[in-house]
């Protein structure tokens, strides 16, 4: 894939991630709009993406759900744009290549050899996303 023109005018080559816990197929579509698999499930409008194999493997551990995490091989079908969930002061630049889109993505392919994180790290990055919301903050949706 040629690099990919973000909404802020700068370029990423990919390849690009989605974890979840979805089972999908070659040539599916991610769209938004549809409940999100983070925070409440609220209607999620936008579809997320990562060009590091590390953010995917958290979106697959992390996503609702009881079926196994997956990681999927994805494009774009339109711009992109850094995540605002993940790029702020915390994070200056993006270092997790994380980025959303209100178009699709079109699965190409699945990522088979990942391993996840240890127990100790998945709870205490459970443990922050808990206090996050009794702290009453939400992902940016908007």
């Amino acid at each position: 894939m040629t690099a990919l023109l973000q909404g802020n005018g700068s370029l990423d080559s990919g390849p690009f991630y989605h974890g979840t816990k979805a089972d999908l197929k070659l040539g599916d579509l991610l769209e938004p709009g549809h409940g999100s698999n983070y925070g409440e499930g609220n209607k999620a409008n936008y579809i997320y993406l990562t060009a590091t194999l590390d953010a995917a493997i958290w979106g697959a551990e992390l996503a609702v759900g009881d079926l196994p995490g997956r990681i999927y091989r994805v494009e774009p079908t339109g711009i992109i744009e850094d995540d605002p969930n993940l790029t702020d002061k915390k994070f200056p630049g993006n270092p997790t290549r994380s980025y959303r889109t209100r178009q699709p993505l079109r699965v190409v392919g699945e990522v088979l050899d990942w391993k996840g994180h240890s127990p100790e790290d998945l709870q205490k990055m459970r443990d922050h996303l808990d206090e996050l919301k009794r702290l009453g903050i939400e992902a940016i949706n908007d």
